[in-house]
């Protein structure tokens, strides 16, 4: 399977669409749009966790790898969900969290009850000499990354919530459970993997305290360590590499492109490809997520220019996307989507679609869906976006000031039911959906934009040009103009063939002139979202243009 021409649909079960009536998303009600996202032309979808979960952190934390919960419905519901996919020329890849377990799950559940095969899955450690936790470490959710292990005098490792204890990758047996987890969606049918974190599962076997908590030196005792490597190329050995054109990506926090290339250059027999997430920080003050600065542009590009020439010179394979289930939408934090709904939403897709690597689209975006923009905190339902808004006022933030950057970054922004129609909540449920929809769906949904609206046809076009031309599937990549404030320039080649690729992120009308090797050369317009037809040496382009010339001679 070549997945220099696939795209990749992610889907967040919960809220796609709802079946029974119970306000939440099912598998049911995937299996009833199936012929929607045929006809956009995807050829996989993700699914994010829909396993038995307590939802401490929307299904990442997982208490059994091999079911379905019964909040999403049943395994003959997924059965047949892979099936009726199946026909339709659509995979289906599902999500792996093997970094950690919910405290709920039965490995965890004996190692409590004192199972000491069960008990060294885990990282259980004793205080220090002085009474203090086993290391200084602090969990990416706040607070300690150490919780006492029941009644007894040890302490459990939990890099992330305190209900999702971390596993001991050093122990075989524990590798071996998850390779045969592995399997068993692979017999299911499944042919793809997302794993979640994967990059951090390679802690030492004796646990040293980091010399500045919660700091770059602290990710590093844990985050991409030479056994990280050792551990997936036998993940893919013992599993998804035993079967043919399985596609797989890692999730892969604070990341390099050194690491990127080794766990993605197909001799390494490791990962399909990987996310990395530098350039959806580039609005964090000092670092901050909890802030609301506008967006650095010339930082956006030159890290996407660093990915996508690094991978592209050591082989290796990104994943692209603007949008997931733990990031605010796209068009809303680069774009403006009042006034240019159908401009910024087409000119981000296309950047990111001709680009080199895996295109995602994340449910919504191809129509156009943006942040809810939210009036109330009790409209929220994020942990994570409750707390930081308890923080904020802690610091003396006021209301209007905390609700302002909770609006721009909280989770619950990409979370909102789909919008299918402009009924009341959007055709997602008849009963009350667990989180509100968004107050533009009555002109923002699925049945006005495939009946009047030009972002979905613009998606499939983007799709087909990818399948059609191996200049945007195979070809070198190489930046353009990485200095302009205004505009993100490249130019993809392959086999004597170019591709230039502008993109104007920004409203008003901006004038460029061409690099000196395009001048003075003839051009077709592949695809563009505004009034530019023609190639010249000095071009105009308007509010969140984007256009893609195939230079002719």
């Amino acid at each position: 399977m070549d997945i220099s021409k696939q795209v990749i649909y992610q889907l967040y079960p919960k809220s796609f669409k709802d079946s029974t009536g119970n306000g939440v998303g099912d598998l049911e009600g995937v299996i009833a749009k199936l012929d929607y996202l045929a006809q956009l032309g995807i050829d996989m979808i993700w699914l994010n966790p829909f396993y038995p979960s307590p939802q401490n952190d929307n299904g990442y934390d997982v208490s059994d790898y091999c079911a379905i919960d019964p909040l999403f419905g049943t395994m003959s519901d997924f059965e047949r969900l892979v099936k009726e996919a199946a026909k339709r020329g659509i995979g289906i890849m599902l999500d792996m969290v093997f970094n950690h377990t919910s405290t709920e799950h039965e490995w965890f559940r004996k190692a409590l009850a004192g199972d000491p095969y069960y008990q060294d899955f885990y990282y259980l450690r004793p205080l220090k000499a002085d009474g203090s936790l086993p290391t200084n470490w602090e969990s990416k959710f706040g607070g300690p990354a150490w919780a006492p292990f029941g009644d007894s005098d040890l302490y459990y490792l939990h890099l992330y919530d305190v209900t999702q204890a971390d596993l001991n990758w050093h122990n075989p047996n524990v590798r071996q459970a998850l390779y045969e987890v592995v399997h068993f969606w692979l017999e299911k049918g499944v042919r793809g993997f997302r794993f979640d974190v994967l990059n951090v599962i390679g802690k030492a076997t004796t646990l040293e305290d980091s010399p500045a908590p919660n700091s770059a030196q602290e990710k590093a005792l844990y985050t991409d360590t030479p056994i990280v490597h050792q551990w997936i190329q036998e993940l893919n050995q013992s599993s998804f590499g035993q079967y043919p054109d399985i596609v797989t990506v890692g999730e892969m926090s604070s990341t390099t492109v050194e690491s990127g290339i080794r766990y993605t250059n197909p001799n390494e027999h490791a990962l399909s490809m990987i996310f990395s997430f530098h350039h959806l920080k580039v609005d964090y003050e000092s670092g901050e997520k909890w802030s609301n600065p506008p967006f650095d542009f010339l930082e956006l590009k030159r890290i996407i220019d660093h990915w996508q020439q690094g991978m592209s010179d050591g082989e290796g394979w990104n994943a692209l996307f603007w949008n997931n289930h733990d990031q605010p939408r796209a068009n809303s934090r680069f774009g403006d989507v009042v006034n240019y709904p159908y401009e910024t939403q087409t000119m981000l897709a296309q950047t990111i679609h001709l680009l080199r690597g895996t295109p995602y689209i994340y449910q919504g975006e191809e129509i156009g869906m943006t942040n809810p923009d939210y009036e109330r905190i009790e409209q929220f339902d994020d942990i994570e976006t409750h707390n930081n808004y308890k923080l904020m006022r802690q610091k003396n933030y006021s209301h209007e000031e905390a609700m302002t950057i909770i609006r721009a970054k909280s989770r619950d922004n990409s979370r909102t039911p789909m919008q299918w129609d402009n009924s009341l909540h959007a055709g997602f449920t008849t009963g009350t959906p667990w989180l509100e929809v968004a107050d533009n769906y009555q002109t923002v949904n699925v049945e006005y934009e495939l009946q009047q609206g030009k972002i979905f046809a613009y998606y499939q076009q983007l799709i087909q040009l990818r399948k059609q031309y191996a200049l945007i599937s195979e070809g070198t990549y190489r930046g353009l103009m990485l200095d302009h404030p205004r505009v993100m320039a490249y130019v993809r080649e392959h086999q004597g063939q170019q591709l230039l690729v502008l993109s104007h992120f920004y409203a008003g009308e901006v004038s460029i002139t061409l690099p000196r090797e395009f001048q003075n050369r003839s051009a077709y317009k592949l695809i563009g979202n505004g009034s530019l037809e023609a190639i010249s040496n000095e071009l105009q382009l308007g509010p969140y243009e984007t256009v893609a010339f195939l230079m002719t001679k």
